[in-house]
């Protein structure tokens, strides 16, 4: 029974600590740490190339293209680069009738002929940008006039070769499962924030990022430069930040179907969290390696992380009373979900539960196809996030 009191006490407090301890570690290191706040220089202009990925995106892309032709950053130093990942539908007509009427803009099409998903459509048009600096973008995510000036102002040192800026969810009080969204990437982004206070963030997002062309790199496409490219600064002596000016608009999904296939997606690479070791080693990435652990490491452990905490706590019930009420609130718990999911109850004492039981779920299902070879470089779009 030692064991299993191990076990059980090890994964609580690991559990715990993923979503309390590590960031009151951060409220802690935000107060003590002087002189940590990241320099910007909003009179910086660089060349800047924007390269969009799309595939299929005859509903939003025009809208896009607005978008980007209306930011406020100077025209002369601006490409923007459709990257069309073998789009089958009318993307490629609506682009090129786009620039064919908007020739005062740098707009270019760039057709990749086999679809290989996002990250293969960047690296085949970030050979085609001349820009100093890349910003990528979804083709769904609306760009805040100001954005390209915050991501770009950033850029004050040489080490600093990455940057994210903030995406808002415009639908939260719409539906129930963007509002668990939206409360939960608020929560992530104050630690991603301290983060790169201190020194550098663990991953960023697709909807609005920024990498000096230099610093570029061809991953395999499988991985995302929104986490891939964080990885790589914070293990080469490099930094990448976080600016919470540079702002983009998106629509979280509204049903949990496309909730769950967001998620099953993000976690396709979830094993390199346990395999690739090296990013726990603080004596060579010192803080990177801290906040991996904290932000990354123990999120991708949740669904082993409870799965022992279940089991264990099962095998103790007939220890004490305390064994016995903990073992009746997770099983009360995974109920609510249960019968979310089963009679579609929408009252948030059923919903909550559910999300959170969703993630896991789709933390399994992400390492189960990566184990299998299933985990796909590319994958169909929400249509509620259109």
């Amino acid at each position: 029974m030692l064991i299993h009191k191990i076990l059980f006490w090890l994964s609580g407090f690991l559990i715990f600590y993923s979503f309390i301890g590590y960031p009151l570690s951060l409220m802690i290191l935000d107060r003590t740490i002087k002189n940590k706040k990241n320099m910007v220089n909003l009179n910086l202009r660089p060349t800047v190339s924007i390269i969009i990925p799309a595939h299929n995106e005859e509903d939003v892309i025009e809208k896009k293209l607005d978008n980007l032709t209306s930011l406020n950053y100077p025209m002369e130093f601006m490409e923007i680069i459709i990257a069309s990942d073998n789009s089958t539908d009318r993307t490629n007509e609506i682009v090129e009738r786009y620039i064919e009427t908007n020739k005062a803009n740098k707009i270019s099409l760039y057709k990749v002929n086999k679809r290989q998903g996002k990250t293969n459509a960047q690296n085949e048009a970030v050979r085609t940008a001349t820009g100093e600096i890349l910003v990528f973008s979804d083709a769904n995510a609306m760009l805040d006039k100001d954005s390209i000036i915050h991501l770009v102002s950033s850029f004050t040192s040489e080490d600093i070769i990455y940057v994210t800026g903030r995406l808002k969810y415009v639908n939260d009080l719409e539906h129930t499962s963007s509002a668990a969204e939206n409360k939960y990437w608020n929560y992530d982004l104050y630690m991603r924030k301290v983060e790169s206070n201190i020194k550098t963030i663990t991953a960023g997002n697709g909807a609005v990022y920024a990498i000096r062309k230099s610093e570029y790199i061809d991953f395999d496409p499988i991985r995302c430069h929104d986490s891939a490219m964080p990885q790589y600064a914070g293990m080469n002596k490099k930094r990448a930040i976080y600016n919470e000016n540079a702002i983009a608009y998106e629509k979280a999904g509204e049903t949990s179907e496309d909730e769950f296939k967001r998620k099953v997606r993000m976690f396709r690479g979830i094993l390199g969290a346990f395999v690739n070791v090296e990013r726990y080693n603080i004596f060579k990435n010192g803080w990177f390696s801290y906040f991996y652990f904290g932000h990354r490491g123990l999120r991708y452990s949740l669904f082993i992380l409870h799965s022992i905490a279940f089991v264990s706590n099962g095998l103790l019930v007939k220890e004490s009373n305390f064994y016995l009420i903990f073992f009746i609130l997770q099983l009360v718990f995974y109920l609510l979900a249960l019968l979310r999911k089963m009679f579609g109850f929408k009252n948030r004492i059923f919903y909550y539960p559910y999300y959170y039981s969703m993630t896991l779920v789709a933390q399994l299902f992400g390492a189960i196809n990566q184990l299998t070879g299933k985990s796909k470089p590319f994958w169909e779009k929400a249509e509620t996030t259109r």
